[in-house]
This record gives structure tokens, sequence and C-alpha cells, in this order.
């Protein structure tokens, strides 16, 4: 395996621990939290919310530092720090600590993606591509902490579930740091390349980044909305509407000798991760579809899914439930590589890391209020209203997108 592939590997590997730890909780809050602490699924999440407020906030000196000193270096920090906040937070005690513990996670959790992303769209061409690919990763993560953690709920506890991949993490990022050490300690080169002369209209193209600026932040505010209420709340989803599958499937593989033993924690994690693994595939498509026809038509096909199966998920329970839920997520994967590729095309490349930071604190603090929405929803209406909520938020994206030009300005001044 040459360099590049390698490198890429490593970043591929930092987005899945990335999504994986900050969504261990979800499932853990769902499925074992709430019955071992006797506190109601809306009241736990309440502990989860600083975490996520702390993965978009830190995200912009993340990025600065990572500007300033170096983007490898910042990558095996994340690595190495994120396992040890894991592993510290399988130790709590209280909701309050289990509170502490997953700030501090995403503390670190905030340093992936204004920098891994700066890393993969600088390094490499075809870009809508690569960030699809490491966007698969990211998702896999998602699924993976939903079947992991139920797997560890079942058959050693939810402490495991923290602790396993922090290991794996702190492993992973000794080697990262072997690997990349040299670009680590390399000094730090400024561009001196002259800037070039501004486009002809230039009123007309500042006007035009704007238009897109606000686009981009409007849309990436409210996906991450959708994204985080879908995420999050999909294993108690699955939970209460599943049931009768989950257990006809654990009762199934019990009796026929495929497995020594089945149970319906596992099976919600199950299905939770088919859905997200499935569903994170359909990255791949937008980012050929995105270096072949750019965004504008592949972000209104996105918001246009999700608008359709919110609106058709009230109501359903077990296998509609299921496909419909494949539906929604197909469509909350597939625009994750949009906004990312249309500021990786439009963003000076010394200053990209900074740009994803803002990028990602817009996200991630809109990410953080989802989870308070989901609490008062759901205590107040039920998961059918959350649909309803959702359906309207994906025609907000679908009208905003409609704006987008059919081709993205480059930037003004080169070499900056």
């Amino acid at each position: 395996m040459n360099r590049d592939r390698t490198l890429f590997l490593f970043l591929n590997i930092g987005h899945f621990l990335d999504h994986l730890f900050t969504l261990i909780f979800a499932t853990v809050a769902a499925l074992a939290l709430s019955r071992e602490w006797g506190l109601g699924y809306g009241e736990l999440l309440k502990y989860a919310t600083p975490g996520f407020f702390a993965f978009g906030l830190f995200s912009l000196p993340a990025g600065w530092l990572a500007d300033k000193w170096s983007r490898e270096g910042m990558i095996s920090v994340f690595f190495i720090g994120i396992g040890l906040a894991a592993i510290a937070t399988a130790f709590a005690a209280t909701p309050l600590q289990v509170g502490i513990g997953l700030f501090v996670v995403g503390v670190f959790a905030a340093i992936y993606h204004p920098v891994g992303l700066a890393i993969v769209t600088q390094r490499w061409k075809n870009t809508g591509m690569r960030l699809a690919v490491n966007g698969v990763w990211g998702n896999l993560g998602v699924a993976s902490a939903a079947l992991v953690t139920g797997y560890f709920i079942d058959h050693g506890g939810w402490r495991a579930a923290f602790v396993v991949p922090g290991v794996v993490s702190i492993i992973t990022g000794v080697i990262y740091t072997v690997t990349v050490w040299q670009d680590i300690t390399r000094p730090k080169t400024v561009s001196t390349a002259p800037a070039t002369a501004a486009v002809v209209d230039a009123a007309s193209h500042r006007a035009l980044l704007l238009r897109i600026s606000a686009i981009v932040f409007l849309t990436t505010s409210v996906s991450s909305i959708v994204f985080q209420s879908t995420t999050f709340a999909l294993p108690k989803i699955f939970d209460e509407r599943l049931q009768g599958t989950a257990q006809a499937l654990a009762d199934w593989l019990n009796t026929s000798g495929l497995t020594a033993r089945a149970d319906v924690a596992t099976m919600v994690g199950a299905f939770a991760f088919t859905v997200f693994a499935v569903a994170s595939m359909a990255q791949l498509a937008v980012g050929h579809l995105l270096d072949r026809h750019g965004p504008r038509v592949v972000f209104l096909g996105a918001a246009a899914m999700q608008l359709v199966f919110f609106a058709l998920m009230p109501g359903l329970h077990d296998g509609l439930a299921l496909a419909v839920a494949l539906g929604f997520m197909l469509g909350a994967f597939g625009q994750i590589p949009i906004n990312d590729y249309m500021v990786g095309k439009m963003a000076s490349g010394e200053a990209r890391a900074r740009i994803y930071g803002v990028r990602y604190v817009v996200s991630f603090t809109a990410l953080a209020t989802a989870l308070p929405l989901i609490s008062i929803v759901y205590e107040r209406w039920g998961f059918d209203t959350l649909f309803k909520i959702l359906a309207g938020a994906a025609f907000v994206v679908l009208l905003a997108v409609s704006f987008l030009p059919a081709r993205l300005p480059k930037p003004a001044v080169a070499g900056a």
C-alpha cells in the first residue's frame, strides 16, 4: 500500500471513530441507562447536549491550530485524546459524570471534521468522490455505534462500549503518529504565490459568493438538525416501533441454532446498523454525481427524498417503518458531502481548515440543538410529531437549494 492510500485509510478510520464515539451514548441511553439508573430517555439526553455543543464550538480553534501548526499533528491529538476521554467516561457513576465525560469526548471529536476534510480536499483530486468515500466511513461509524453498543449492553455492559473503541483509537493514533512524524515535525511553509487578478465583475462575483455562503450555512444548520435527530433517535424509534420484528427475529435465531444467544437490544442495534450502513452508500453515488454535475441538482434530489419519506413515516410500525426509515436516511446521508464539496471548491488552501472550522461550528452547534428538540417533542407528543417537523425542515432545505447557481465560482484570489 503506497503512502497516499495509507494516509487516506487513516483519515477514513478517524472519521469512522469520530462518529462512533459521539453516538455511543445514544444507544446507551435508549437501551441501558434509562433502565439501570431509572431515568427517562428525555431526561438523559440533556447530559449529552454539552458534548455536542463542544463538538461544534471547538471546531474553529481546532481548524485554527491545524492551519498554524500541523494538520497531521492535530489528527494525532484527535485519535489519542478521544480514546482517553472515552475510556474515562466508562468509569462514570452518575449522570453528571457521564455528561462531563461526553463533553471532553466532544472537545476532541471537534478536531476531525475541519482538519481531516481540509486534508482530503487539498491533498487529492476528484474531491467529490474522496469526500463521499470518507463520508461512508463516517456513516459506518454512526451505524456501528448502535450495533456495537447494543452488543456490549447484552454481552458485557455499556461501559465496555466506551472502553474497547477507546483502546482501538489510542493504538491507531500511535501508529498514525509514527507514520506521519516527518510531516508533523516539518517546518510550516507560507505560500508566496502572487495574487491573481480579480474576476472581471468583482461586485457580481462577491454577491454570488455571499449568496452561496448564505445557502451553505442555512442548509448546514437545518440539515444538521435533521441528521442528528435521525441518527441519535433512530435506536429509540426502532426500540418502540420494531419490537415485534426484533423479538420475532431474535426468537428465530435462538431456535435455529445460527447464533449462541440473540436479544432484542442486539436486534434493534442490528436494524439501526443495517439502515445506517445501506444509507451511507448513497454518498458514493452523490460523490460521483458531484464531480460530474455539480451540487445544485444533487442537493435538490437529496432534500426531496427526505421530504417525501419523513411525510410518510408517522404511524408506521415494523416492516413499513423499517423501509421508510431507510428512505429518509438515504436522503440524510446522501447530502452530507455536498456542503463540504462546495466549501472545498471555494475556500483558499491555507485557510481551508479554519473555514471548515466555521462551517462545523455552525453545523454542530445546530446539531446540539437537536437533542433538546428530540427530548421536548418526544416527551410531549411522540415521534410522529418529530417526523412532521423534520419534513418541514427538509422543505426549507429544498427551497434554499433552489437558489444555488448551476456552477460554483472559484476563489477570487489564488494562493491565499
